[in-house]
């Protein structure tokens, strides 16, 4: 796994965290969850198309 990867999937890993808070303290907001959603298919993306 390349560092960039590695990277990505951080960010995702934090984005969810950040997007469950902000949602649990000042309620859901559906832009935020999709660009979570977009990040994670960009990290999916990432992923399946990363050299061996």
């Amino acid at each position: 796994m390349s560092g960039s990867t590695k990277t990505m999937g951080v960010l995702t890993i934090g984005a969810l965290v950040l997007t469950t808070a902000y949602t649990v303290a000042l309620g859901s907001n559906g832009w935020l969850w999709f660009a979570w959603l977009v990040l994670g298919l960009a990290t999916l993306g990432m992923l399946t198309t990363r050299d061996t």
